[in-house]
């Protein structure tokens, strides 16, 4: 089984992945877009068993009804998305692991909310809105 690593931009906050990804993509959603100030995030959805906090403590914030994202409280990068919809996983931000290069986005979501200069990588599955 492949152990990944990854961890916020002052690395208070350090976590452990273990396995495949059962979903990499780019959401293009506002909430997204809003709480990561860029145009999309990349996401890597795991089984919760997947997913250990080696170090520090995320804070919490509820972006919107049924939803929690996890962020460092020190350097505020933006660690995990979690959905009352989906609750037995979690998506953790591509950009926070050691090597983002290891699972690169497969599918976007969200595409009905695009940015108008943001293009659109038709290489990959495109999907209006959620995949779930």
């Amino acid at each position: 089984m492949q152990i990944n690593q990854g961890g916020c931009l002052c690395s208070a906050i350090r976590f452990r992945i273990s396995g495949e990804p059962v979903f990499s993509s780019i959401c293009h959603c506002s909430t997204c877009r809003r709480a990561s100030a860029a145009p999309t995030v990349a996401w890597l959805t795991f089984d919760r068993g997947q997913v250990e906090i080696l170090s520090g403590v995320p804070r919490t914030y509820r972006s919107s009804q049924g939803v929690v994202r996890q962020f460092c409280g020190t350097c505020g990068s933006q660690l995990s998305y979690e959905s009352a919809e989906s609750p037995t996983t979690i998506d953790i931000t591509t950009a926070s692991m050691d090597n983002p290069n290891l699972f690169p986005p497969t599918l976007e979501t969200w595409v009905e909310h695009r940015v108008s200069w943001q293009i659109a990588d038709q290489s990959r599955a495109q999907y209006p809105r959620s995949t779930r």
